[in-house]
């Protein structure tokens, strides 16, 4: 995600200075390159944003159980899954 912020910060600075770095930009985000960066971005989030609810119903004194709690686990990631996988989709068509 590091990386992916270091390439967004560049990609705003760089598009602030004229019109042809904005063409430039512009044209490098409909790259293989950019779109595998928003990917993994999206992927990435999207497990962080996963695990959180999970945790936060584990707050709530659900799922603590070590069967709840290995199915809710391997819920969550086929989740994740199906969501980066749709993410994928709508990127690239």
């Amino acid at each position: 995600m590091f990386f992916a912020l270091v390439f967004v910060i560049w990609a705003w600075a760089y598009s602030l200075q004229d019109q042809q770095s904005f063409e430039y930009v512009k044209e490098l985000m409909t790259s293989i390159f950019a779109k595998i960066i928003a990917w993994g971005t999206i992927s990435l989030l999207t497990y962080h944003i996963v695990g959180g609810i999970r945790h936060m119903i584990m707050d709530l004194g659900h799922w603590e159980e070590l069967r709840s709690g290995d199915i809710s686990a391997k819920l969550s990631i086929a989740l994740w899954a199906v969501l980066s996988v749709l993410a994928g989709v709508w990127l690239w068509f």
